[in-house]
């Protein structure tokens, strides 16, 4: 009896505290059971609940949606300024580091003026270059040109096309007859595109004024607006933010312009080997067509291709073609990889579904601004989404 109390007694002290030298139970935590609703609660949380969720959702995102198309309609409504602006981020990004190096020896602003100039030089002479190139080439490339015409009218003559002379005279009698009845609107086009030249030259002027104040003090520019327009507990964030942002911009700005380079090289010796007319504007226009990601550098070498049609035959037009292959495997595949591992590396899908994006809101610049505006954002992002250790 007294044995059986005792157990019984172990048996409560087992059961209600710890005794010295023995086992801690384990608890079990059984799986928490979801709540039905309320029977309160609307129809739709308690038969679909994730029409609520979804809702949640749709409603921020079409938040999202109203504030990027306004900011798109304001910078429409600021276009020059806004491209002139981005031109001075391009600027800075590649002649900051000039102006560093140069800063070692002279002052600040003497660096800055020496590294603005000294490029604003070699530009114009490089154009000049080029506008030589052709003026003296002019007469025979005009000569040249006539015979390619030639050649092709009886290219096309031949199968597959089999197109017969009097419609080829048709087709040459159909443009002279448009020229003539829309000379007008062609004069008033011509005279809209000077204009268009007057937005150039000044939207080129501001933007060379504002790298200056870039790339002569652009971190207390940021440190300013930073202290100024953040909140004290937001600056960490958004200082970090800003950073990786001009990390990126200036990581593919500076790897966009040695793969453009690239290019334009091989394209230039390829043309000349194969003594292809206007070899050194096509070398330019390939390196400014480069900065339009996956159509710039075909669309430029198609302008080649067309012109060795014209000026040398089919045989060299075909190895025009090649070229355009062999250059862009050798852009998708080497160079990108290569060059722009310090920017933020884009799927493919995302840079073309960008690439047309852009071009149909803002034509050619959208094109070019959108894969950069695309990898700021996403350097953003992580930016934010990262905490500091």
């Amino acid at each position: 009896m007294v044995g059986g109390a005792g157990r019984r007694t172990g048996g409560g002290r087992r059961s209600g505290r710890a005794v010295l030298g023995s086992r801690p139970a384990y608890s079990v935590r059984l799986p928490a059971i979801a709540r039905s609703p309320e029977p309160d609660a609307p129809a739709a949380w308690r038969t679909v609940p994730w029409l609520r969720v979804a809702a949640a959702y749709a409603w921020r995102i079409i938040l999202v949606g109203i504030v990027v198309y306004g900011v798109f309609g304001i910078l429409g409504r600021f276009q020059l300024i806004a491209v002139a602006l981005f031109l001075a981020l391009v600027v800075t990004s590649v002649l900051r580091p000039l102006a560093d190096f140069l800063n070692r020896v002279f002052p600040r602003p003497l660096s800055v003026a020496i590294a603005l100039v000294g490029s604003l030089l070699l530009l114009m002479g490089l154009l000049a270059l080029v506008g030589n190139a052709v003026a003296g080439e002019s007469a025979r490339l005009a000569g040249e040109f006539r015979g390619g015409i030639h050649r092709i009218e009886e290219w096309l003559q031949r199968p597959p096309f089999r197109l017969s002379p009097g419609r080829l005279s048709d087709l040459q009698r159909q443009v002279t007859d448009y020229i003539s009845g829309h000379r007008a609107s062609l004069l008033s086009s011509a005279l809209s595109g000077l204009g268009r030249v007057v937005e150039v030259i000044t939207g080129g002027a501001l933007a060379l004024f504002a790298s200056a104040f870039f790339i002569h003090s652009g971190e207390r520019m940021w440190r300013w607006a930073r202290d100024q327009l953040l909140p004290g507990g937001a600056r960490p964030a958004w200082d970090r933010a800003g950073r990786a942002a001009w990390r990126t911009f200036a990581g593919y700005t500076r790897g966009i312009i040695i793969v453009a380079a690239t290019n334009a090289v091989l394209v230039g010796i390829a043309l000349l080997v194969l003594r292809v007319p206007l070899a050194l504007p096509l070398t330019l226009l390939e390196f400014f067509a480069a900065f339009v990601p996956l159509v710039g550098s075909p669309v430029a070498l198609g302008v080649a291709t067309i012109v060795a049609l014209a000026g040398r035959g089919p045989l060299t037009a075909a190895a025009v073609l090649v070229l355009i292959v062999v250059i862009g495997q050798l852009e998708g595949h080497v160079l990108h990889p290569l060059v722009m591992s310090w920017a933020v590396a884009l799927h493919p899908l995302v840079v073309a579904v960008s690439v047309i994006a852009g071009s149909i809101v803002a034509g050619v610049i959208g094109a070019v601004v959108a894969v950069p505006l695309i990898s700021v954002v996403w350097a953003v992002l992580r930016a934010l989404r990262t905490v500091p250790p």
